[in-house]
Order: C-alpha cells, then sequence, then structure tokens
C-alpha cells in the first residue's frame, strides 16, 4: 500500500464497497444540494454539468478498477458547471470530496496534483467570475481535505506495515525455534548413539573373558537408547503441535556435565572434567548452550577419536564463562553439522566458538557471555 510502488489504485481497491458507496453518497448530496440552489440560473447547464460529475463520479468512487485519471477531469467539470460563479454553492464541497479522494487513493503525487489544479480553478473563479472571501476559504477547505486524506492514508499504510512485520516476525519466530528443536534432536542423538554404541563396542569385547561386563554394557546401551528414543519423541511432539505456540522443552544445565562425563566413562572412554570459577547465576540460555557445546564436542571426539584422552574445562570468569573441550586425537571432516550447530548456539547468546587443531590435539574454545546477548553476532 505504499505511494511509491504499485499500482496507484492499490488503496482504493483496498477499501470495502461500503465505504467507497458512503464516499459516493456525500459526493452525490452536495451536488444535489448545488444543483438546487443553481437550477434556476441556467438550468440546462446545470444539470447537464451534475449529470456529467455523478456519472463520473460513480463510475470513480465506485469502480476501483477504473482509471481515475480518467474520470477525475469530467467530474471535477461537472462540478465548475453547477456551482461557477457562486462561492456559496455548497457543490464545491464535492472539489473537496474529490480531491481528498484523489489524494488517499493516489498518494502525495495525485493528491499534490490535485490540489494546485483545484486552487488554480478556485483562483480563476475569483479572477473571471465575483470576487468574493469564500474562494479563499474553499482553497483552505481543499487544502485540509487533501492533508487529511494524506495523513489518513499514511496511517493504514502503518497499519499494514506493521502487521506485515508482526506476521514476519512471528514466521520467523517460528522458524528459529524449529532451528533449535533440531539442533537439539540432532544432539541427543548423536550422543546418544556415539556412547551407546561404545558400550556395544565394549560388550563385544568383553563377550569372551567378561560376560558380567558385556551384559552391562549392553543394558547401558539399552537404556541411553530408549532414553534418547523418549527425548526424540517429545521433542517431535512440540513440532507437531497444532496450537501455534511451540513450549520449549526442559534445558540441560552446567550441573548435568558431570552426568554427561559419567556417561561416557562407563563406556571405557577417556574423559576428565574441570570446573572452575563462579559458574553460578548463569543466564538459562548460556548455561544450556555451554552444555550443548560440551556435549557436540565429546560426541564427535568419541567419533573420530576414539579411544584418545579428552579433556573438559569450563571456567566461570567474571563477565563470561570459558569452556574448553580438548582431545588428543585429530578428529576427521565430516559433514560439519555439528561444529557449524556449535557456531550457531554461541552466536546465538552473543558469544563465539572457535575449533581447530590445538597442543598435538583438537580442540574447540567458546566464550559465552554470562547474562546471554540474542542476536549479537548471529545473522
Amino acid at each position: 500500500m505504499s505511494s511509491r510502488s504499485g499500482s496507484p489504485l492499490v488503496v482504493a481497491s483496498s477499501l470495502s464497497v461500503s465505504h467507497r458507496a458512503a464516499t459516493f453518497g456525500a459526493f452525490a448530496v452536495t451536488v444535489g444540494l448545488g444543483l438546487a440552489s443553481a437550477a434556476p440560473r441556467s438550468p440546462t447547464l446545470v444539470v447537464g454539468g451534475a449529470l456529467l460529475a455523478l456519472g463520473a463520479g460513480a463510475a470513480l468512487f465506485l469502480f476501483a478498477a477504473i482509471d481515475r485519471i480518467v474520470l477525475v477531469l469530467p467530474t471535477a467539470a461537472g462540478i465548475v458547471e453547477v456551482a461557477h460563479g457562486d462561492s456559496s454553492s455548497l457543490a464545491w464541497f464535492g472539489l473537496c470530496i474529490l480531491g481528498g479522494w484523489t489524494a488517499f487513493t493516489g498518494g502525495r503525487t495525485l493528491g499534490f496534483a490535485a490540489w494546485i489544479a483545484g486552487v488554480l480553478l478556485l483562483a480563476a473563479e475569483d479572477i473571471f467570475t465575483v470576487q468574493d472571501p469564500g474562494w479563499a476559504a474553499w482553497s483552505a477547505g481543499l487544502a485540509l481535505t487533501i492533508l487529511a486524506s494524506l495523513l489518513l492514508r499514511h496511517q493504514i499504510e502503518l497499519v499494514e506495515q506493521m502487521r506485515r512485520l508482526q506476521a514476519d516476525l512471528a514466521q520467523r519466530s517460528r522458524a528459529e525455534e524449529r532451528n533449535r528443536i533440531a539442533q537439539d534432536i540432532h544432539d541427543v542423538i548423536a550422543h546418544s548413539l556415539t556412547v551407546s554404541l561404545l558400550h556395544v563396542s565394549s560388550a563385544r569385547l568383553a563377550m569372551e573373558h567378561d560376560p558380567d561386563d558385556a551384559v552391562r554394557a549392553l543394558s547401558d546401551a539399552e537404556r541411553l537408547t530408549r532414553q534418547s528414543l523418549m527425548d526424540v519423541r517429545a521433542t517431535v511432539g512440540l513440532l507437531s503441535s497444532g496450537d501455534g505456540a511451540m513450549a520449549s522443552p526442559p534445558q540441560p544445565t552446567l550441573g548435568e556435565l558431570p552426568k554427561l562425563i559419567e556417561e561416557l566413562r562407563a563406556a571405557q572412554a577417556d574423559v576428565s572434567l574441570h570446573l572452575d570459577g563462579d559458574l553460578d547465576e548463569l543466564a538459562a540460555t548460556t548455561a544450556s548452550t555451554a552444555y550443548r557445546i560440551v556435549q557436540e564436542a565429546l560426541t564427535n571426539a568419541a567419533r573420530h577419536a576414539p579411544g584418545s584422552p579428552v579433556r573438559v574445562r569450563v571456567v566461570g570468569e567474571r563477565e563470561a564463562i570459558d569452556v574448553s573441550v580438548w582431545s588428543a586425537g585429530t578428529p576427521g571432516r565430516g559433514a560439519g553439522m555439528g561444529l557449524r550447530n556449535m557456531e550457531e548456539r554461541a552466536e546465538a547468546v552473543g558469544g563465539h566458538l572457535a575449533a581447530g587443531p590445538f597442543a598435538d590435539g583438537w580442540r574447540v574454545h567458546a566464550s559465552l557471555p554470562r547474562v546471554s546477548v540474542p542476536g549479537i553476532g548471529a545473522e
């Protein structure tokens, strides 16, 4: 509905039939009142002007698909025929309505043109017919009507723009939420399957020498698989909810890191955890982001460098927390989804993440603000 783009009839076509009919009704009343007071002066000319104004005005006001430029001129000419030389004629109200309608439906350019043409017309009436202060009053009335119409048009455009922005924001929020849930599904599945695979491998190796240990490893693998299946079902249930507002599943915290490490140790992985500094009073999003980064980094280390020692270090500083996961082995190159997810998670809370070779191994390092700052660093 912008006055600078699209057809000049966009606003007119968006009006309801009742609005257009009401506008034409007001216009017809003013022409009729002008006709009643001017008919005795020159009946044939005045009646012809009234018919011209009403006919062209009906097409202009009632049918938005008809080009207004073709119809504005005959409509204005009909009004002049009815009210010519009489500054007290109520038909001049019809000229104000015509100017306001042109500005409202056509925008600033056509509104300005209508104002200039109307002022010149009224000035000509003042010069060539009867000099009267009423012509100046009609000029002011025309200007105010056009200005009010432009302001009304601008308000409608702002409301429509706000609706579009709200719709875009809602769509973007839903897309971001679905992307976050998809990241959670990836993290849960990747970690659970990796740890389960470690348990199965341990069970296979222990099958001949220690059947009891093999049974325990298979039981742990079964438990993790069932738990991951339940987590995935719960998360997918959020995606398929039809209430339009997806509730967030419970997010992990740094307090659950020891349990995560123990799961890997139970699968014979060489993992150590070091927590230092102030790790209390963190933003919930920062804590869950740190947990997910550690989880994904451990999963990658177990997949790409199995058997290598892994060191996890989380340090709480004054303004941020420092998360570091180092593996003695160099992980292979995968599709990169896990690393991309970690980077997006860090950027989403206003932090940053880097991964690469470090001290004869591979390190994932992230710095996250204690209070998350959404959007900083994210696209």
